[in-house]
């Protein structure tokens, strides 16, 4: 029996993980989520779990993985089983809306939201967002299937001709439209690890909402990425050591009441504004950007789960 799990549906993000588990000599097995069965009367089959199920599962034709994920994390969990970025956090990341809540009440700035599932409920609503808005999923990530929208009539057509973007959850989103200067400025994403943070980053592109930092999505060579989501290029990475005092601690707040244990928290700055839009349980560290402050972002988390390991009754 293995210390360490790793639950996981894409193997070429986890890859990097999983060389520096093996280099470390960690006794870990990896988890497929893809295909799999559990039962009630299973136990456990390690002293620890790392959750590593994306939201965006069903762009790659993996729908299933994500309820299976949650129902076998709330299942460990109700063993007693440690399950870093466990259920209550995979939930969160799961809903925008739930997310937007979250900053409400923690007073911190973020894009007004509406959630719909049919376009006629937004008749005496649209009028909270304005237009231009942004339509997203509420189980988003990598940026599927997200558009700008200009109006009513623009929606309710875009639904029609393409009826699969109620996918995967039958709910959607009307955001308030920011405009920024996504090419010069990008957004900012700030990776955490345990609660402090681990690096800071300035994500630019032309326009596109693939802003995933993974090698896989978007090589540093700028080459072709292999992203079930298409991607506008160049989307470039930079360092941000620079980062404002009050931002880290503003995500920082928002990372420890989100109970997450790794990720990354995302802002953008337009009009004067400091704009919290994104939580992420499931974060792909970008290696060459933690290289410029001057250390490896796996062997970080690697030491992270030892140190979890090292905290758990050696009997667990």
């Amino acid at each position: 029996m293995p210390d360490l799990i790793v639950l996981y549906e894409h193997p070429q993000w986890q890859q990097p993980l999983f060389d520096a588990l093996t280099d470390r000599g960690v006794d870990f097995a990896a988890y497929d989520l893809k295909t799999a069965a559990f039962g009630a009367a299973d136990l456990p089959q390690a002293r620890l779990y790392f959750n590593q199920a994306s939201p965006s599962a069903y762009v790659r034709g993996n729908t299933r993985a994500v309820p299976y994920a949650l129902a076998l994390m709330e299942d460990l969990e109700a063993q007693g089983v440690r399950v870093i970025n466990g259920a209550a956090a995979f939930r969160l990341e799961l809903s925008k809306i739930a997310q937007a809540r979250l900053l409400l009440r923690l007073g911190i700035d973020h894009p007004r939201s509406v959630a719909f599932n049919q376009v006629a409920a937004l008749r005496d609503r649209a009028a909270e967002i304005g237009f231009p808005a942004i339509l997203k999923p509420n189980q988003g990530g990598s940026g599927a299937r997200m558009w700008r929208i200009d109006s009513l009539a623009e929606l309710d057509t875009l639904l029609e001709q393409q009826p699969e973007l109620w996918l995967p959850d039958n709910l959607l989103l009307l955001q308030e439209y920011l405009p920024h200067d996504a090419r010069n400025e990008g957004i900012v994403r700030l990776e955490f690890l345990g609660g402090e943070l681990l690096y800071a980053m300035r994500v630019c592109s032309d326009g596109g909402f693939n802003l995933c930092p993974s090698e896989v999505c978007h090589p540093v060579d700028g080459a072709d990425g292999a992203c079930a989501v298409p991607t506008k290029q160049p989307t470039t990475f930079h360092p941000f050591p620079q980062i404002a005092a009050d931002a880290v601690a503003t995500a920082q707040r928002l990372f420890v009441a989100a109970g997450l244990d790794i990720g990354g928290i995302e802002y953008l700055e337009v009009n004067g504004r400091r704009v919290f839009y994104d939580i992420n349980a499931n974060s792909n560290l970008r290696r060459p950007v933690a290289q410029a402050f001057g250390f490896d972002p796996f062997e970080r988390v690697v030491d992270y789960l030892v140190a979890q390991l090292n905290a758990l009754p050696a009997d667990r």
